[in-house]
């Protein structure tokens, strides 16, 4: 098959909006030169618009116009590589989705641990942010739980007593295996974030999970946290 015509196949099966790059289009090493000359043809005929070097998509017409994807292709873009995930969304636009505030962010913050993602493209805009952990499919999830009681007093536009309310749900779908995974977690994570999540795990009714939690704790110590007024046990956690 020829290269243009294995470009023109693949790029038919694409959706609109979607994003797509030159590692998709199933090109051998010597095919890219001719590749780049079909796609640059494609551009030039409007059915793909560049958003970087090497990087397209598939625009949909709609009566407004050409629209380009969706920020949350934008942001796959950045936490995959191979299809394996390497950052995840925190910040703002995190919390934003948790229901912890109802601000709307005009930057997106993503956590990698040993990729900086910075990315200004179009509307979107990427900051980099810190992972105390290697990021994977299966935790990321623990993560952004944990950097939500890290952020949490910073968290704009917090309604505390719903905040917390939304976080002591969210501990209690986890089973116990995913609790101690979560724990395992937090260890990583500076001594405020484990005392947080030691208040929380007790006012659950996860108390005799929390032992790992206080040990690690220096009982001279105490954390601003903005949240002894709602949890009372937070004071035996040195919460102030």
């Amino acid at each position: 098959m020829k290269v243009s015509e294995k470009i023109l196949k693949k790029v038919k099966k694409i959706e609109n909006g979607k994003i797509i790059r030159y590692k998709d289009l199933g090109l051998e090493p010597d095919e890219y030169f001719a590749g780049s000359k079909v796609m640059e043809r494609l551009l030039k005929k409007g059915k793909l618009e560049r958003i970087s070097p090497g990087v397209f998509f598939k625009p949909k017409m709609t009566v407004f116009g050409k629209l380009g994807p969706d920020e949350s292709e934008i942001l796959k873009l950045y936490l995959f590589e191979d299809n394996e995930r390497v950052g995840y969304l925190t910040g703002p636009g995190l919390y934003n989705s948790m229901a912890l505030t109802t601000q709307v962010p005009a930057v997106y913050y993503a956590a990698s641990r040993y990729k900086r993602i910075s990315v200004k493209m179009g509307r979107v805009v990427i900051k980099p942010a810190k992972s105390y952990v290697d990021v994977n499919g299966q935790n990321y999830r623990y993560l952004q739980f944990l950097d939500a009681l890290k952020d949490f007093t910073k968290i704009l536009d917090l309604d505390t007593e719903f905040a917390l309310g939304v976080l002591l749900t969210t501990l209690k779908k986890y089973n116990e295996t995913e609790l101690k995974t979560l724990i395992k977690y937090a260890l990583k994570y500076p001594p405020r974030v484990r005392a947080f999540l030691g208040t929380l795990l007790e006012k659950a009714g996860f108390g005799s999970l929390t032992p790992e939690l206080r040990k690690s704790l220096n009982p001279l110590s105490s954390y601003r946290c903005r949240i002894s007024k709602f949890l009372p046990n937070a004071n035996k956690w040195n919460i102030v």
